[in-house]
């Protein structure tokens, strides 16, 4: 092995580690003492923290350590020192009827501080934080509902959910007219553009609203209406209110009306306990959609 401790830079005074890039010599130059001291340090930090501290995991679990401390068992403590506190107010919320909820003070004040607590857990990642809702999602801030917005039907839906498989789900939806080959492709191009007519939209040049008007009553109606108003019972939405859940542009509509909607809302009974669900549904309620 070659030595370069006797090959000294001329300008540092330093010795080389014999490594060179064109022309010019790496020194051989030592981390600092308090370094490497505070590197060591750390080492048997990590040390200590593995026997000390839960650290290591296992197939099913994980090391608990000497402290057998965990931060999720005391966010527990914390969450079960608050349902205290809250315990008799939380009763009263459970027993308290939704009617009954929105008259006393207190008690609506505990539902929407727990129904947005809730909300921002559960519904805002499809619903948004403030439930304004996105495209597939309905918005909650507005008076337009797939299946009613009263606090009892809002209750509802948050309790059974839609087409979630639950025994008291809600049903419906829209079918597929494209793909089951109930209607041709010219005759979903004109129903897509009679259904932008009724809410006062644009329509193609040359577009037959006389045949638009009859597909309609022949294969839409049935859910919508005859004049398109929709019918809650079957989660049928209102097309005359300019209020779209996947768009009204004909694109759109032409995909809804070829492929059909099925959307998933889950069912939250089983999940959340009654207390919470009431909470809930009186914060829904109050986003200012509610009727």
């Amino acid at each position: 092995m070659t030595d370069h401790s006797s090959d000294i830079d001329s300008v540092s005074g330093k010795s080389t580690t014999g490594h060179e890039w064109d022309g010019i010599k790496e020194l051989n130059t030592p981390l600092p003492r308090w370094w490497v001291i505070c590197f060591y340090l750390t080492i048997v930090w990590a040390i200590g923290y593995w026997i000390v501290y839960p650290a290591w995991p296992l197939i099913q679990s994980n090391t608990t350590g000497l402290f057998g401390y965990s931060s999720r068992a005391d966010v527990a403590v914390e969450l079960a020192n608050l349902e205290k506190i809250r315990g008799d107010k939380m009763a009263a919320l459970g027993t308290a009827s939704l009617v009954d909820i929105e008259k006393d003070p207190a008690l609506l004040a505990l539902a929407r501080a727990k129904g947005k607590t809730v909300f921002g857990d559960n519904c805002a990642p499809c619903h948004g934080s403030g439930g304004a809702g996105a495209k597939g999602y309905p918005n909650l801030n507005d008076d337009d509902w797939l299946w009613g917005g009263t606090l009892d039907q809002i209750m509802q839906t948050i309790q059974f959910g839609a087409r979630s498989g639950h025994a008291k789900t809600h049903e419906g939806q829209m079918l597929a007219f494209g793909k089951d080959g109930v209607l041709k492709g010219d005759e979903i191009v004109t129903v897509a553009n009679y259904v932008r007519s009724l809410s006062g939209l644009s329509t193609r040049n040359g577009y037959d609203a006389a045949k638009g008007q009859k597909i309609f009553a022949e294969n839409c109606a049935a859910c919508h209406g005859d004049a398109g108003k929709g019918n809650q019972e079957m989660g049928a939405p209102d097309l005359t209110d300019k209020i779209w859940l996947y768009g009204s542009d004909e694109a759109s509509l032409i995909e809804t009306i070829s492929q059909g909607r099925a959307g998933v809302m889950p069912a939250w009974e089983g999940r959340l306990d009654p207390a919470t669900i009431k909470a809930m549904a009186v914060y829904v309620h109050s986003l200012g959609g509610g009727k």
